[in-house]
C-alpha cells in the first residue's frame, strides 16, 4: 500500500513537470539604449536606478504574457515603463531639438501579419509607441508624422500633453553642453562644419527604448521608441520609427529594435538586414545581429539590438562600450544588464 501510495506521488509529480515543460514558451527582451556606458560614466546610485526601471518594465511586460495576452500589448506595457522614465531618451526622457524642443518618433510591428505602425516628429504625446499602436490598428497607413500624427493621436483618445511634460533639466543641460561644443566646432573650422562632423559627438549614450516579445500564441512583435538625438536640426528623423532599420517583426524570422546611429542603421536597413540572414541563411539569430552591426560598424556607427524568435531564443547584442538590456521569460525572474561584461 505504501508502495502504491509512493508511486502514485511520483507519478503526480511526474506529470505536473511535463504539464510545465509542455507550456508555450513566452519571453520579452528588452533595451534602453547602447553608447559609452562603463562604471566610470555612470554613480553606483544610477546603476541601481536603471537596474530597478529595468525591472519593472519587464514585468510590466511579463504581466501581459503570462495571463495570455498578445506580444503586442506586452512591448507596449514594457515600453510605456520607460517612455515615463526620465531615465531613458523616449517619453519624459526625450532630449532637446537644437530649438528647443522634444520631439519624438516610435514604432511597432506584427509578426503575425507584419503590419506596422509609426509615428515622427510629435511632440505632445505622451506616450508615442501608443500612437504609433494606433497607426497601425486604427489607420490604413504605416506611418504619420508632425502635427497630423498629433491630431490622429487626439482623436483616437490617447493622453495628450503640454509638451512641458517632456522637459527635464538633465536633458537641458545637455542642449547647452552640445550647443558649446557645436560653436567650439564653428569658431575654429568655418562657418558650415558643425553640418559635417559626427552626429553623435553631442551624446555618447544612446537612451532609445525597445522591446520584442513572444506570446503564449507564438506571436512576435517589436517596438522601439526615442527621443532622437540631442541638438538635432531640421526635422531630422533617425531609424526609430523606420521599419527595417531599427524596428522589425515577423514570425517566420526574428522580432528586432535597434538603438544606436540612427543614420548607419538607415542606410544598412539593419532590422531587416537580421531578418534576411536568418531567412535566407539559416543564420543563429546572435551570429545575425553581430553580422549586422559589423555592417554598421564599417560605417563609422555604434549601437545595439536585440533579436527574438517564436520559439523564444534570444539575442542582445552591441558593439558599444554597454547597453541596458534584460530579459524575462516563463520563469518570471527578470535578468537586467548594463555592461559589456555583465
Amino acid at each position: 500500500m505504501k508502495l502504491s501510495l509512493l508511486g502514485c506521488l511520483f507519478a503526480a509529480s511526474f506529470s505536473l513537470h511535463a504539464y510545465a515543460a509542455s507550456e508555450p514558451p513566452i519571453r520579452l527582451v528588452i533595451h534602453g539604449g547602447a553608447g559609452t556606458i562603463t562604471k566610470n560614466t555612470i554613480t553606483p546610485e544610477q546603476e541601481k536606478e536603471y537596474q530597478e526601471k529595468l525591472t519593472q518594465a519587464l514585468e510590466a511586460g511579463y504581466a501581459v504574457l503570462n495571463k495570455g495576452g498578445s506580444s503586442l500589448d506586452a512591448v507596449q506595457a514594457s515600453i510605456n515603463v520607460m517612455e515615463d522614465s526620465p531615465l531613458f531618451n523616449a517619453g519624459k526622457g526625450a532630449v532637446f531639438t537644437h530649438e528647443g524642443k522634444n520631439e519624438m518618433d516610435a514604432s511597432i510591428m506584427d509578426g503575425s501579419n507584419r503590419k506596422a505602425g509609426a509615428v515622427a516628429g510629435v511632440t505632445n504625446i505622451k506616450n508615442p509607441i501608443n500612437a504609433a499602436y494606433a497607426v497601425m490598428t486604427k489607420s490604413p497607413h504605416v506611418m504619420m508624422v508632425s502635427k497630423g500624427a498629433e491630431q490622429f493621436a487626439a482623436e483616437q483618445g490617447l493622453e495628450i500633453v503640454d509638451p512641458s511634460y517632456f522637459r527635464t533639466d538633465f536633458r537641458w543641460e545637455q542642449l547647452q553642453k552640445a550647443k558649446e561644443k557645436e560653436k567650439v566646432v564653428l569658431d575654429h573650422d568655418g562657418k558650415n562644419a558643425a553640418l559635417f562632423v559626427d552626429p553623435m559627438m553631442y551624446d555618447y549614450k544612446y537612451g532609445t527604448v525597445g522591446a520584442v516579445a513572444l506570446d503564449k500564441n507564438g506571436n512576435i512583435a517589436a517596438g522601439t521608441s526615442t527621443g532622437g538625438m540631442t541638438n538635432k536640426r531640421f526635422g531630422r528623423v533617425g531609424d526609430s520609427p523606420i521599419i527595417g532599420a531599427g524596428n522589425y517583426a515577423d514570425n517566420n524570422t526574428v522580432a528586432v529594435s535597434a538603438t544606436g546611429s540612427g543614420e548607419m542603421f538607415i542606410r544598412t536597413a539593419t532590422a531587416h538586414n537580421i531578418a534576411a540572414q536568418v531567412k535566407y541563411n539559416k543564420t543563429p539569430i546572435d551570429q545575425a545581429a553581430r553580422n549586422a552591426l559589423d555592417e554598421v560598424k564599417e560605417l563609422n556607427g555604434s549601437g545595439g539590438v536585440i533579436v527574438l524568435d517564436k520559439s523564444g531564443n534570444y539575442a542582445m547584442e552591441f558593439n558599444s562600450e554597454g547597453m541596458y538590456r534584460g530579459t524575462i521569460g516563463n520563469d518570471g525572474k527578470p535578468q537586467v544588464a548594463i555592461y559589456k561584461n555583465d
